[in-house]
């Protein structure tokens, strides 16, 4: 991946007017600060002072220089150079509008001609203006500072490839073999709290276990997971496979706590989950995203699961996944 334009320091450009001043070329300057040489080059052209009164001050002034690239940077800014838009954009932004919201509408008015990216605005934000007038506050994710694109830490480290998907046995992907399980979440409205329920389907008799969490903390979670799954026999919870999202970043306690393996979907890909995506969709005619999960009794969540656990299906022959499940348990312990 190519490396994205960082924006001269005040110490490059002091660096580069000492070696100027040196008779040092453009090139040599361009190694020396590890930059391309047209870097050095327009910044030079740009940036040069310039005396017609007294040409004996003429010259590459880091101090000056950084000012005068400050400024202009400054002065591009539309909405700096525009007063009517920029009070437009503020008004929407405390409306609760997303930067891309705004500038997505902007594009469909035809009473206006402006044309804003929402990077424009978010450079705007988190300008020393918009810092002046707490701008940030009005986003829907709130932060003092700006996180560069490419700060998350890589999920490489908390999803190793060695438990992708794409190595997960076949006797698990043909569903021959009994005690895989998946897992998801179901997420509710925001303005209800951060309760949601888990979702949890063996995926070769469909029998399917839900609990509620109050949170969406990873370790919470996965204690409510062994504490479901923990008093099966080890060979009817052998892994779970789950998508990355952050509540599952401490899957390692399963195998500390009851030794189940843990296989994951690939990024942007749920339908690798396709059993437990499909059990959510029964549960949501049950539980739609309006429904104020604190509300909802530990004895309505087991009802629900009865329900679908006695409910027939076509996939099993008509037979119902209690009657799969409890049969495959008793093979077991015979």
């Amino acid at each position: 991946m190519a490396r994205s334009f960082v924006q001269l320091s005040f110490d490059e450009r002091r660096v580069i007017a000492r070696m100027y001043e040196k008779k040092i070329s453009q090139a040599e300057i361009a190694r020396t600060l590890h930059r391309d040489r047209s870097t050095i080059c327009r910044e030079l052209r740009r940036n040069f002072w310039h005396d017609r009164e007294v040409p004996i001050a003429e010259g590459y002034w880091h101090i000056t220089a950084h000012g005068m690239a400050t400024d202009r940077r400054r002065r591009y800014r539309k909405l700096l150079r525009d007063p009517h838009l920029c009070a437009a954009v503020i008004d929407r932004l405390k409306d609760g509008w997303s930067p891309e919201q705004i500038s997505g509408r902007l594009k469909l008015s035809s009473a206006s001609s402006a044309r804003l990216s929402h990077e424009t605005i978010y450079q705007y934000i988190y300008s020393k203006e918009g810092q002046d007038q707490q701008l940030a506050r009005h986003l829907p994710e709130r932060r003092r500072k700006r996180r560069p694109r490419y700060a998350r830490k890589p999920r490489s480290l908390v999803f190793p490839i060695e438990c992708a998907i794409r190595n997960r046995p076949e006797t698990i992907n043909s569903r021959n073999e009994f005690g895989h399980w998946e897992a998801d979440l179901m997420i509710f409205r925001k303005e209800h709290g951060a309760a949601n329920i888990a979702t949890v389907v063996e995926r070769k008799s469909r029998y399917t276990v839900l609990f509620r969490n109050n949170d969406r903390r990873s370790k919470p979670i996965m204690s409510q997971l062994i504490r479901h799954l923990a008093p099966l026999p080890a060979l009817a919870r052998q892994s779970l496979t789950f998508d990355r999202g952050l509540e599952f970043v401490s899957w390692r306690e399963l195998e500390h706590g009851m030794g189940t393996a843990a296989w994951f979907c690939d990024p942007q890909a749920p339908w690798q989950k396709g059993t437990v995506e499909n059990t959510n969709k029964r549960v949501r005619r049950y539980l739609p995203p309006e429904t104020i999960v604190l509300e909802v009794s530990s004895q309505e969540i087991r009802s629900l699961c009865d329900r679908l656990n006695d409910t027939p299906r076509k996939c099993l022959g008509f037979q119902t996944p209690k009657e799969m499940f409890s049969r495959h348990l008793l093979a077991l312990e015979q």
